[in-house]
């Protein structure tokens, strides 16, 4: 981050936003085909390719609630079912300030590559699942992010209910308030126990302020969603990387090729990625175990996770690095279950219900709470463009 943004950083989080989806200009050549597919690093690191044995997600659906998903990228086209905009007003189709984010984080999901045998692109986690996309915040070059910023909506509530209820079988939010004014929201709440009553696992990413204060950040904080925290290619915590109570497991975060709807592949970094790879890592499960509930899977995930800290657990990297391989197998063993019965989800002093409300007036985050947080945090400031591939006609 260079010093310009990081005096636009302090200035507070309205401001951060503005930051937060900044791309460098390209310093890198870009990259011949093979040589995107040899950076992701994150798919060796989760074996992938044990996993792939049993399934690549067939059959599952992921909901991405974000800036929109570009159905028409090469890597994901196909794969995109119609979705739902929640925002209403905005950068469109065409415009540089749409779908960024969101694209990227469907890629790392359920990325299929394009080109001969695939051969070319991303390559997400379950290459065969499909993506739901759900609208419910801008991109910070948005011009109409100020407009937003203003509205005192629900959409991010009202979004996982309308995942939930139209297919979901996992939840991807890479997105969050993680400013010093973060507290948890009675709607958003309660729309994360809707979708987990109903059998949809919801996944988070723990928050980009492991230099900013380490504050707890929401969606990820709620009890029963599995909040996901930065590790880099040698399994060391991310310096970005919130520590907090709530951390599940943790994920690949660092140097993260994306794809973005200007054809091009990006390299980034941040929690929302990491939540992304634990997205399709669930996806994987969930294709392997249809029966089993949200807690037991959150259950399989801890269970069988990589590389723990010292003690089992830390707040840094939760109870260490996801490995869909091991819940794969682990899952086997396992009966499904009522996913009402959230309990096993709960037990022990890290699935809690978390900080309480501060004794004021209760405040609608909505819209607002990825807004002020900068979306979880994918912090793209030091990305570099690795190839650009032709448009579709």
């Amino acid at each position: 981050m260079n010093r310009s943004v990081r005096r636009r950083a302090r200035a507070g989080a309205a401001v951060l936003l503005a930051a937060a989806f900044s791309v460098l200009p390209a310093t890198t050549a870009p990259a011949h085909a093979d040589t995107i597919r040899a950076r992701q690093w994150g798919l060796e690191a989760l074996r992938t390719t044990e996993a792939w044995r049993t399934t690549r997600g067939e059959g599952i659906t992921v909901a991405v609630l974000d800036t929109g998903v570009d159905a028409e990228h090469p890597d994901l086209e196909g794969s995109v079912l119609p979705g739902h905009d929640l925002i209403g007003f905005g950068a469109a189709r065409g415009d540089r300030a749409w779908a960024q984010h969101g694209t990227a984080m469907a890629g790392i999901i359920a990325g299929h590559g394009h080109g001969p045998d695939g051969e070319d692109g991303v390559l997400g986690i379950a290459p065969e699942a499909e993506i739901l996309p759900v609208r419910v915040i801008l991109e910070s070059s948005d011009k109409a992010r100020d407009k937003a910023r203003k509205s005192r909506g629900t959409a991010l509530a009202q979004g996982i209910r309308w995942a939930a209820d139209h297919g979901a079988d996992v939840i991807n939010l890479s997105l969050g308030d993680d400013s010093k004014s973060a507290h948890p929201d009675a709607g958003e709440d309660a729309a994360v126990q809707y979708a987990l009553s109903k059998g949809v696992a919801v996944v988070a990413s723990a928050g980009n302020g492991g230099e900013k204060g380490d504050h707890a950040s929401y969606p990820a904080a709620y009890p029963g969603v599995i909040a996901v925290t930065a590790v880099d290619r040698y399994g060391t915590r991310a310096s970005f990387s919130t520590r907090r109570w709530y951390a599940t497991v943790s994920a690949p975060g660092v140097d993260i090729v994306m794809a973005y709807p200007d054809r091009r592949y990006y390299e980034g970094w941040g929690t929302s990625a990491a939540a992304a790879f634990v997205s399709g890592a669930v996806a994987l499960v969930r294709a392997a175990h249809p029966d089993l509930t949200p807690a037991q899977i959150k259950t399989l995930l801890i269970d069988t996770a990589r590389s723990r800290p010292e003690g089992g657990r830390s707040d840094a990297k939760g109870y260490g690095t996801v490995d869909p391989a091991a819940a794969i197998e682990a899952g086997a063993r396992l009966k499904g279950g009522d996913p009402k019965n959230t309990a096993a989800g709960y037990q022990g002093r890290h699935f809690g219900p978390g900080p309480t409300a501060p004794a004021e007036e209760p405040r609608s985050f909505g819209l607002l709470a990825p807004l002020l947080g900068g979306l979880g945090a994918l912090l793209l400031l030091t990305a570099v463009v690795l190839r650009r591939t032709p448009r579709a006609d």
